[in-house]
């Protein structure tokens, strides 16, 4: 008796809270995914962090987050139209003040405010919003040279130039992969994509012949050199695979990591995934593959559902990005890509790289619930039609009869 007055209220619970999301038209299975990565992100970035300031921060900035995301959820995505030119003129000027104030940190100048402000993650999440609505607009003439793929290259060469500058070339490379994305997405010719990605390797590799001794030269040389032997490779790449070894298959416990304290650069930050495997094992880190893999596959369904073009290549454009993001962080700790500044998507200790990621939540979320408003809509009108069909609460209406024969 005193377990079935227990579990009774705590079932109900559940279910009126499922009950109201799915009213909100929230996509619940996201959600929970989301959820889930913050929470085990804070645990990480407590156990990886040597104060207790950088945790308290990270609470802070997910506090923030969650408003943002929950604010763009509740909101139309076609309001955000008015905003896009301010606010991508807004970016740059940001981006160009960080070359102006150069504020060193890690041999870069990438940030603002004493560190708390970084543009080039705002960059990201800018340009996937600007050019959505803006190839969603020229769909019909994207393979015009002159209006398509030259203004294409404009906006984000101008992007892109202030963050190679600062110098970063992950973002750097990241804003061009997700603009060639969304330009094919949108509809853009396939041999235009693969002129311009040649002409871009060409000049890639201008850069680094050119300038040997830059930050892109150093890294991609060290990338080389770990790739035939691990023990030659970076200082980074070596600690990193120390920590996967001495992880095994189950961790040593959280909080008893010890490469976070042997030379590991940044472990709450670039290198958290090292983080997770030493203390959790190869077992949780791959279930930890499998929530972003999981977060693939709902951004991907709601892209789908889409109710228009520019929703779609809202949602794909997010997901691509916070994949692109995670796959380069993982993979940078065990030798598969050079090393770069890459966070990890919700677990990364940060306050622009979080909230920028809880905010491409809360499109995708935006765009899933106009979907479902439009759908809810469409069935609402269906079915007024068939209920006037058959009853006009007074009587039925009216058939067509079928003729009456001659009469005799």
């Amino acid at each position: 008796m005193g377990e079935g007055t227990f579990v009774k209220p705590v079932a109900s619970l559940k279910a009126k809270t499922t009950s109201r999301l799915l009213s909100l038209h929230i996509d619940v299975p996201l959600l929970l995914i989301v959820f889930s990565l913050c929470v085990f992100g804070l645990l990480m970035v407590y156990s990886a962090s040597s104060s207790t300031f950088i945790f308290t921060r990270q609470v802070e900035w997910m506090l923030i987050g969650l408003v943002v995301m929950v604010g763009l959820t509740l909101i139309d995505y076609h309001k955000l139209r008015p905003f896009l030119l301010p606010v991508w003129i807004g970016t740059l000027i940001a981006l160009a003040a960080v070359l102006f104030i150069n504020d060193m940190r890690y041999n870069a100048a990438r940030t603002l405010n004493n560190g708390s402000f970084q543009p080039s993650e705002l960059a990201k999440l800018v340009i996937i919003i600007y050019l959505s609505f803006w190839l969603s607009i020229r769909q019909d003439k994207l393979n015009d040279i002159y209006i398509g793929l030259i203004p294409l290259a404009f906006i984000l060469g101008a992007t892109g130039g202030f963050i190679y500058l600062q110098p970063d070339l992950s973002a750097t490379l990241t804003i061009f992969a997700l603009g060639f994305m969304l330009f094919f997405l949108a509809g853009g010719s396939l041999r235009q994509l693969v002129l311009v990605a040649v002409v871009a390797l060409l000049a890639g590799w201008l850069i680094v012949v050119l300038n040997p001794g830059g930050t892109a030269s150093a890294r991609i040389n060290s990338y080389l050199v770990g790739i035939r032997d691990p023990l030659e490779g970076s200082n980074q790449l070596q600690r990193s695979l120390e920590g996967i070894i001495k992880g095994g298959l189950f961790g040593v416990g959280i909080g008893k990591a010890d490469i976070k304290w042997s030379g590991l650069p940044v472990p709450s930050r670039d290198s958290i995934f090292v983080i997770v495997v030493e203390e959790t094992g190869l077992v949780v880190a791959s279930l930890l593959t499998l929530m972003y893999a999981g977060l693939v596959w709902r951004g991907m369904v709601i892209a789908r559902r889409a109710k228009d073009q520019l929703g779609s290549l809202l949602a794909a454009g997010m997901t691509f990005w916070l994949a692109f993001e995670a796959v380069i962080n993982m993979g940078m700790v065990v030798g598969l890509f050079p090393i770069a500044g890459n966070a990890l998507p919700f677990m990364s200790a940060g306050g622009s790289s979080l909230v920028v990621s809880m905010a491409a939540i809360g499109v995708i979320m935006s765009v899933a619930r106009q979907s479902e408003v439009v759908k809810e809509s469409e069935g609402r009108t269906f079915s007024a039609v068939v209920d006037l069909r058959r009853w006009d609460r007074r009587r039925r209406v009216s058939r067509p009869r079928r003729p009456a024969g001659p009469r005799e």
